[in-house]
Protein backbone atom coordinates (compact mmCIF):
# COMPACT_ATOMS: atom_id res chain seq x y z
CA UNK A 1 0.00 0.00 0.00
CA UNK A 2 2.94 2.33 0.62
CA UNK A 3 4.84 1.49 -2.53
CA UNK A 4 6.93 4.45 -3.78
CA UNK A 5 4.88 5.25 -6.87
CA UNK A 6 4.27 8.77 -8.20
CA UNK A 7 1.00 9.31 -6.30
CA UNK A 8 2.35 8.08 -2.97
CA UNK A 9 5.69 9.86 -3.25
CA UNK A 10 4.29 13.32 -3.97
CA UNK A 11 0.95 13.22 -2.11
CA UNK A 12 0.48 10.36 0.37
CA UNK A 13 3.98 10.43 1.89
CA UNK A 14 4.05 14.21 2.59
CA UNK A 15 0.54 14.08 4.11
CA UNK A 16 1.49 11.05 6.20
CA UNK A 17 4.63 12.78 7.49
CA UNK A 18 2.65 15.91 8.37
CA UNK A 19 0.08 13.82 10.25
CA UNK A 20 2.77 12.05 12.27
CA UNK A 21 4.51 15.38 12.96
CA UNK A 22 1.30 16.79 14.43
CA UNK A 23 0.85 13.59 16.43
CA UNK A 24 4.36 13.81 17.85
CA UNK A 25 3.89 17.48 18.81
CA UNK A 26 0.63 16.77 20.60
CA UNK A 27 2.19 13.79 22.39
CA UNK A 28 5.09 16.00 23.47
CA UNK A 29 2.75 18.52 25.07
CA UNK A 30 0.78 15.61 26.59
CA UNK A 31 -2.48 16.53 24.89
CA UNK A 32 -5.15 13.84 25.48
CA UNK A 33 -6.46 12.36 22.24
CA UNK A 34 -3.29 13.36 20.41
CA UNK A 35 -4.02 11.35 17.27
CA UNK A 36 -7.52 12.77 16.96
CA UNK A 37 -6.18 16.29 17.26
CA UNK A 38 -3.50 15.40 14.70
CA UNK A 39 -6.28 14.51 12.24
CA UNK A 40 -8.01 17.83 13.03
CA UNK A 41 -4.77 19.78 12.50
CA UNK A 42 -3.99 17.94 9.26
CA UNK A 43 -7.47 18.54 7.86
CA UNK A 44 -7.35 22.21 8.83
CA UNK A 45 -3.93 22.62 7.19
CA UNK A 46 -5.05 21.07 3.90
CA UNK A 47 -8.28 23.08 3.97
CA UNK A 48 -6.41 26.34 4.46
CA UNK A 49 -3.98 25.38 1.71
CA UNK A 50 -6.90 25.21 -0.71
CA UNK A 51 -8.50 28.42 0.53
CA UNK A 52 -7.56 30.44 -2.60
CA UNK A 53 -9.08 27.76 -4.85
CA UNK A 54 -12.19 27.54 -2.71
CA UNK A 55 -12.64 31.32 -2.74
CA UNK A 56 -12.30 31.44 -6.51
CA UNK A 57 -14.82 28.62 -6.90
CA UNK A 58 -17.36 30.37 -4.65
CA UNK A 59 -16.85 33.72 -6.38
CA UNK A 60 -17.41 32.12 -9.78
CA UNK A 61 -20.57 30.35 -8.61
CA UNK A 62 -21.96 33.56 -7.11
CA UNK A 63 -21.25 35.58 -10.26
CA UNK A 64 -22.86 32.91 -12.41
CA UNK A 65 -25.97 33.22 -10.26
CA UNK A 66 -25.93 36.99 -10.71
CA UNK A 67 -25.64 36.58 -14.46
CA UNK A 68 -28.60 34.23 -14.75
CA UNK A 69 -31.26 36.90 -15.51
CA UNK A 70 -29.04 38.29 -18.29
CA UNK A 71 -28.34 34.80 -19.65
CA UNK A 72 -32.07 34.05 -19.68
CA UNK A 73 -32.78 37.19 -21.70
CA UNK A 74 -30.00 36.34 -24.12
CA UNK A 75 -31.42 32.84 -24.48
CA UNK A 76 -34.82 34.24 -25.38
CA UNK A 77 -33.39 36.85 -27.74
CA UNK A 78 -31.15 34.42 -29.67
CA UNK A 79 -33.11 31.20 -29.23
CA UNK A 80 -32.98 30.56 -32.99
CA UNK A 81 -29.31 31.43 -33.44
CA UNK A 82 -26.99 29.32 -31.30
CA UNK A 83 -23.83 30.90 -32.67
CA UNK A 84 -24.98 34.41 -31.82
CA UNK A 85 -26.10 33.19 -28.39
CA UNK A 86 -22.68 31.70 -27.65
CA UNK A 87 -20.93 34.87 -28.76
CA UNK A 88 -23.14 37.08 -26.57
CA UNK A 89 -22.71 34.73 -23.63
CA UNK A 90 -18.92 34.85 -23.96
CA UNK A 91 -19.05 38.64 -24.07
CA UNK A 92 -21.09 38.64 -20.90
CA UNK A 93 -18.67 36.27 -19.18
CA UNK A 94 -15.69 38.38 -20.24
CA UNK A 95 -17.40 41.55 -19.05
CA UNK A 96 -18.06 39.94 -15.68
CA UNK A 97 -14.48 38.64 -15.54
CA UNK A 98 -15.32 34.98 -15.02
CA UNK A 99 -14.55 31.65 -16.61
CA UNK A 100 -17.53 29.26 -16.26
CA UNK A 101 -15.24 26.22 -16.41
CA UNK A 102 -12.98 27.39 -13.58
CA UNK A 103 -15.16 25.89 -10.85
CA UNK A 104 -14.74 22.40 -12.30
CA UNK A 105 -11.00 22.96 -12.69
CA UNK A 106 -10.56 23.77 -9.02
CA UNK A 107 -12.54 20.70 -8.00
CA UNK A 108 -10.36 18.52 -10.22
CA UNK A 109 -7.21 19.98 -8.61
CA UNK A 110 -8.47 19.07 -5.13
CA UNK A 111 -9.54 15.50 -5.90
CA UNK A 112 -6.04 13.90 -5.78
CA UNK A 113 -5.34 15.53 -2.42
CA UNK A 114 -8.65 14.29 -1.01
CA UNK A 115 -7.81 10.76 -2.18
CA UNK A 116 -4.37 11.02 -0.61
CA UNK A 117 -5.89 12.17 2.69
CA UNK A 118 -8.32 9.27 2.67
CA UNK A 119 -5.57 6.77 1.80
CA UNK A 120 -3.39 8.13 4.61
CA UNK A 121 -6.06 7.78 7.26
CA UNK A 122 -7.12 4.41 5.89
CA UNK A 123 -3.66 3.09 6.71
CA UNK A 124 -4.43 3.39 10.42
CA UNK A 125 -8.11 2.52 10.51
CA UNK A 126 -8.96 -0.03 7.84
CA UNK A 127 -6.11 -2.50 8.24
CA UNK A 128 -6.25 -5.39 10.67
CA UNK A 129 -2.52 -5.69 11.40
CA UNK A 130 -1.62 -2.30 12.91
CA UNK A 131 1.92 -3.43 13.86
CA UNK A 132 2.68 -4.25 10.22
CA UNK A 133 1.19 -0.91 9.12
CA UNK A 134 3.33 1.02 11.61
CA UNK A 135 6.44 -0.69 10.25
CA UNK A 136 5.50 0.35 6.72
CA UNK A 137 4.82 3.91 7.88
CA UNK A 138 8.17 4.19 9.65
CA UNK A 139 9.91 3.18 6.43
CA UNK A 140 8.57 6.25 4.58
CA UNK A 141 8.95 8.88 7.31
CA UNK A 142 11.37 11.68 6.48
CA UNK A 143 13.19 11.84 9.83
CA UNK A 144 14.10 9.32 12.57
CA UNK A 145 12.40 11.38 15.31
CA UNK A 146 9.06 10.88 13.55
CA UNK A 147 9.11 7.11 13.92
CA UNK A 148 6.27 5.66 15.97
CA UNK A 149 5.78 2.43 17.91
CA UNK A 150 2.02 2.61 18.45
CA UNK A 151 -1.06 4.78 17.99
CA UNK A 152 -3.61 5.56 20.68
CA UNK A 153 -6.93 5.69 18.77
CA UNK A 154 -9.08 7.14 21.59
CA UNK A 155 -10.50 10.64 21.17
CA UNK A 156 -13.09 12.13 23.56
CA UNK A 157 -14.42 8.70 24.45
CA UNK A 158 -14.54 7.41 20.87
CA UNK A 159 -12.29 4.77 19.40
CA UNK A 160 -11.25 6.23 16.03
CA UNK A 161 -10.49 2.77 14.65
CA UNK A 162 -14.02 1.42 15.27
CA UNK A 163 -17.02 1.80 12.97
CA UNK A 164 -20.36 2.94 14.45
CA UNK A 165 -21.88 -0.19 12.93
CA UNK A 166 -19.55 -2.47 14.91
CA UNK A 167 -19.16 -0.43 18.10
CA UNK A 168 -22.15 -1.77 20.01
CA UNK A 169 -22.56 1.58 21.81
CA UNK A 170 -25.56 3.80 21.06
CA UNK A 171 -23.62 7.07 21.15
CA UNK A 172 -21.53 5.97 18.16
CA UNK A 173 -24.73 6.19 16.12
CA UNK A 174 -24.66 9.97 16.62
CA UNK A 175 -21.61 10.14 14.35
CA UNK A 176 -23.34 9.31 11.02
CA UNK A 177 -26.21 11.65 11.98
CA UNK A 178 -23.83 14.53 12.70
CA UNK A 179 -21.81 13.75 9.58
CA UNK A 180 -24.91 13.80 7.37
CA UNK A 181 -26.15 17.06 8.89
CA UNK A 182 -22.78 18.76 8.47
CA UNK A 183 -22.67 17.63 4.85
CA UNK A 184 -26.14 19.13 4.32
CA UNK A 185 -25.14 22.49 5.83
CA UNK A 186 -21.95 22.43 3.77
CA UNK A 187 -23.99 22.03 0.58
CA UNK A 188 -26.27 24.90 1.67
CA UNK A 189 -23.34 27.17 2.52
CA UNK A 190 -21.71 26.54 -0.86
CA UNK A 191 -24.90 27.26 -2.83
CA UNK A 192 -25.01 30.88 -4.00
CA UNK A 193 -28.07 32.75 -2.67
CA UNK A 194 -30.93 33.17 -5.12
CA UNK A 195 -31.10 36.57 -6.65
CA UNK A 196 -34.22 38.66 -6.02
CA UNK A 197 -34.09 39.79 -9.64
CA UNK A 198 -36.95 38.03 -11.37
CA UNK A 199 -36.90 37.71 -15.11
CA UNK A 200 -40.56 38.15 -15.98
CA UNK A 201 -40.04 38.49 -19.71
CA UNK A 202 -38.56 35.07 -20.33
CA UNK A 203 -40.89 32.11 -20.74
CA UNK A 204 -38.24 29.82 -22.19
CA UNK A 205 -37.57 26.80 -20.01
CA UNK A 206 -33.86 26.22 -19.56
CA UNK A 207 -32.76 22.58 -19.69
CA UNK A 208 -29.40 23.64 -18.26
CA UNK A 209 -31.20 25.36 -15.38
CA UNK A 210 -33.26 22.26 -14.70
CA UNK A 211 -30.12 20.12 -14.68
CA UNK A 212 -28.38 22.54 -12.31
CA UNK A 213 -31.40 22.51 -10.01
CA UNK A 214 -31.47 18.71 -10.00
CA UNK A 215 -27.74 18.56 -9.17
CA UNK A 216 -28.22 21.10 -6.39
CA UNK A 217 -31.04 19.01 -4.92
CA UNK A 218 -28.87 15.89 -4.96
CA UNK A 219 -26.01 17.74 -3.26
CA UNK A 220 -28.35 19.01 -0.56
CA UNK A 221 -30.31 15.86 0.23
CA UNK A 222 -28.97 12.68 -1.38
CA UNK A 223 -25.27 13.32 -0.81
CA UNK A 224 -25.64 13.91 2.97
CA UNK A 225 -27.58 10.65 3.28
CA UNK A 226 -24.88 8.82 1.33
CA UNK A 227 -22.06 10.33 3.40
CA UNK A 228 -23.96 9.55 6.58
CA UNK A 229 -24.20 5.91 5.53
CA UNK A 230 -20.49 5.78 4.72
CA UNK A 231 -19.68 7.19 8.17
CA UNK A 232 -21.84 4.46 9.69
CA UNK A 233 -19.81 1.74 8.00
CA UNK A 234 -16.32 3.33 8.10
CA UNK A 235 -14.04 3.94 11.11
CA UNK A 236 -14.74 7.01 13.24
CA UNK A 237 -11.34 8.51 12.39
CA UNK A 238 -12.39 8.96 8.77
CA UNK A 239 -15.64 10.63 9.88
CA UNK A 240 -13.61 13.00 12.06
CA UNK A 241 -11.61 14.08 9.04
CA UNK A 242 -14.76 14.52 6.95
CA UNK A 243 -16.57 16.51 9.65
CA UNK A 244 -13.71 18.91 10.27
CA UNK A 245 -13.47 19.49 6.53
CA UNK A 246 -17.22 20.18 6.39
CA UNK A 247 -17.02 22.64 9.29
CA UNK A 248 -14.29 24.62 7.53
CA UNK A 249 -16.33 24.65 4.32
CA UNK A 250 -19.43 25.90 6.16
CA UNK A 251 -17.55 28.71 7.90
CA UNK A 252 -15.66 29.80 4.80
CA UNK A 253 -18.73 29.45 2.59
CA UNK A 254 -20.68 31.89 4.74
CA UNK A 255 -17.82 34.39 4.72
CA UNK A 256 -17.34 34.25 0.95
CA UNK A 257 -20.97 34.63 -0.12
CA UNK A 258 -21.66 37.87 -1.91
CA UNK A 259 -24.76 40.01 -2.21
CA UNK A 260 -27.09 38.18 -4.65
CA UNK A 261 -28.75 41.45 -5.72
CA UNK A 262 -25.51 42.93 -7.02
CA UNK A 263 -26.07 43.99 -10.60
CA UNK A 264 -23.74 43.01 -13.41
CA UNK A 265 -24.32 45.05 -16.50
CA UNK A 266 -24.54 42.67 -19.38
CA UNK A 267 -24.95 43.14 -23.12
CA UNK A 268 -28.42 41.58 -23.10
CA UNK A 269 -30.50 44.32 -24.58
Amino acid sequence: MLNPNLFNTYLVFPILNLLILFYKVFLFIKLPGAFGFAIVALTASVRLLFQPFFKKQMDTAAKMQELKPHLDRLGEKHKNDKKALQQEQMKLYQQAGINPASGCLFMIIQIPVFIALYNTLSLFFTNGNLAKVITQINNVLYAPFLKITSIDPWFFGFNLAVTPKQSGAWYYLLIPIVTGLLQYFQAVSMTPPTSSIVNKTSEVKSDAGDFQKAMSTQMKYLFPVMIGWFSYTLPVGLSLYWNIFSLFSIIQGKKLKVDPNKQIQGNDK
